[in-house]
Formats: structure tokens, sequence, C-alpha cells
């Protein structure tokens, strides 16, 4: 019965992208698809469509690109589609009053993070960042509110101490899938009932910035290395070195003191930067122009010398 619910499905990035896909492979009428409008990228500033369009188009669901979904238009689109339910995973926009009431069995949150942990638009990142051993993903009745929904159900992934944001993404997404499948059925006959969060104990997880992958060497080396995990593959670690950005893509970390950003030791595989407490060792770095190497590969090529210091 619950597959021939109407679907409205609102999402933007790959995240989103997997969830619909998974959500229209197991049969569900998905009505309208709605995600946010083209935007420019790149260096030439083309229009480049969002993931979640781009599978839409691809598999024949109409797609609505509103500015804002809060306006009076939007909102007759999305009333006239008669969405029984709305499935919403990393939209983009804030819900209105007018859309939440429209569908009999509610609006539906696929997030990624175990609420009330990492509310906000980058909980992936900043569970890395801040050294979390897990995390997961949560199915929640929206409300007015900033992630603060209650929630349906949560299913946990572990956070790898290799796990980059990249790969956490990915099992992430394939769980929330999961997760949202398993949920939709009980929600739609009433068996799972939403409970309400607490009190967030972590902060608000804030929108990652380009300026946020300057590293600074004063910091912990257990810090830089999740930094450098935490924003792959965007927007990357990166310091400079002979006057040229230089990204760092794997590390790892080893005791050592001396002065922050001098290079300690250099052997055949690896170089090893000195923190604010214990030592960087590098792996896969990238110097500006030039793609990705493992630091032995790199090493043949350029000089790096003990003594050294990375930075401006």
């Amino acid at each position: 019965m619950e597959k021939k619910m109407r679907i409205v499905y609102m999402g933007t990035p790959e995240l989103a992208a997997v969830i619909l896909e998974r959500l229209l492979a197991a049969g569900y009428d998905v009505s309208l698809v709605v995600t946010q409008p083209d935007r420019p990228k790149g260096r030439g500033g083309a229009l480049s469509q969002s993931p979640v369009k781009a599978l839409a188009t691809k598999r024949g669901v109409p797609v609505f690109q509103p500015e804002k979904v809060r306006l009076p238009e939007a909102v007759r689109v999305i009333r006239k589609a008669k969405p029984d339910m709305i499935i919403v995973a990393a939209f983009g926009q804030i819900l209105p009053k007018e859309i939440l009431a429209l569908p009999r069995f509610g609006c539906v949150n696929v997030h990624a993070s175990l609420l009330p942990k990492y509310r906000g638009a980058a909980p992936i990142q900043w569970a890395i960042l801040d050294g979390e051993k897990e995390t997961g993903v949560s199915i929640m009745a929206m409300d007015e509110g900033l992630d603060t929904g209650a929630v349906y159900s949560r299913m946990i992934v572990p956070i790898l101490a290799t796990d980059t944001a990249g790969s956490l993404h990915d099992k992430l997404a394939a769980a929330g899938a999961q997760a949202l499948l398993d949920a939709i059925p009980k929600i739609a006959d009433g068996t799972l009932l939403p409970v309400a969060q607490g009190e967030s104990p972590t902060p608000y997880a804030a929108q990652i910035k380009k300026e946020m992958g300057k590293l600074d060497f004063t910091k912990s080396a257990e810090e830089l290395e999740r930094r450098i995990r935490g924003l792959n593959p965007w927007p990357s670690a990166y310091t400079y070195l002979h006057g040229k950005q230089c990204k760092f893509w794997q590390a790892e970390t080893a005791e050592g003191d001396g002065e922050p950003g001098v290079v300690a030791e250099v052997s055949r595989e690896a170089i090893y930067v000195q923190t604010g407490k214990g030592r960087l060792v590098l792996r896969e770095i990238q110097i500006e122009g030039k793609p990705r190497m493992k630091v032995a590969d790199f090493l043949r090529g350029n000089q790096v010398a003990a003594g050294e210091h990375f930075g401006e």
C-alpha cells in the first residue's frame, strides 16, 4: 500500500541523489523532485545542475527548482503535486509551515548524524574534525526548526581511522537510504512513532568554508590529521612549500618535539612535520599545478630537507 503513496522528494547534493536512486529502485511513486537552481561552477562559471536534478531528469521525474521554496508560487507547485509524504535529504532550504502541513504522512528528513548531535549543514565533516568514533543517520519528522524535529529512527555508522569526509559520505548515503526504506512503511501504517530530541551535545555543524583548509601547525598533529581527512575531498587541507600551495591528502601522526611547521625528518616514503604537539607524517601530497601523489613519488623529483619550513 505504502508504495502507491505520492512522494515529493526534496534534495540537492550527491548524498540526496543516492537516496533518491534507492527510493525509485524500490518502486515508490515520486511525483515531483524539488532541488536547488542550477549554479555557476568552475572557473568558466558555466551553470551546473545538482546531482539530484541530473538523476531525476535521467529517470523522467518532473523537476522543480525554486529560488526560495517559501514563496507562494513554490508552495502552490508543491501543493499541486498532492504529496502523501515529502521526503527531504540535504535540500539546502528551510521549509515553511505551509509546506510542512501539506502531506498526510508529514515531511520526513534524512539527516547525516545521530540527532540531536551535529544539527546543521555539515555533519559529516564535523564528526571527523571533532574526532568522533561513530556517527550515523537519523530519520526525522520535520518541524519549523533546523534539524530539531522528533526522530523516528537512527542507524549507527562507525568512523574508521582512515575515513575521509568523502568515504564517510558514501557510507552515510547508503545507510540513509536503507534507514529511510525501513521507516517509510512503518510511518505510513502508524507503527513507528517519532521521539522528541533532547538538547544537542555538540555545536551547530556550520557550513564548511574554503579558508578552513589552511593548516595551523601550532595545533596538535592529531587535530591536523583529522582536518586533512575531514576536509577531503573539499576544500582540502593546504599550506605552502617553496612558495607554492601544497595540499595534504593523507597523513599519520608520530611523537616528536620541535618548532611547529619545520620539517623534522625526511625518509624515502614520508615527510615528518613538527606541530604544536607531535609530528604529522605526510604520505600523500599535491604541489600547486601538479597531480596528487605519494610522498615517495614526490621526493623523486623534489628536494625537501630537514629544517625547511612549511607555511607562508
